[in-house]
């Protein structure tokens, strides 16, 4: 489970540095990319999330 969360930690810092480089972007294609980017590395961190708690449920009603 460490693994899935060292995942997750790193697609959510990842996430804050698009966000972040988009913000300062001035060029719109760089922010519009920059803003997918952080977008689309958010829903993957949530994908993640989801599995672990799902993992864990699954775990919780085995025991």
């Amino acid at each position: 489970m460490r693994d899935y969360q060292a995942a997750l930690e790193r697609l959510r810092k990842d996430a804050a540095e698009a966000a972040l480089i988009r913000d300062l972007a001035t060029v719109p294609a760089k922010r519009e990319m920059f803003d997918r980017l952080a977008l689309h590395l958010t829903n993957l961190a949530d994908q993640v999330e989801l599995a672990m708690i799902e993992a864990s449920n699954k775990t919780a009603k085995r025991a």
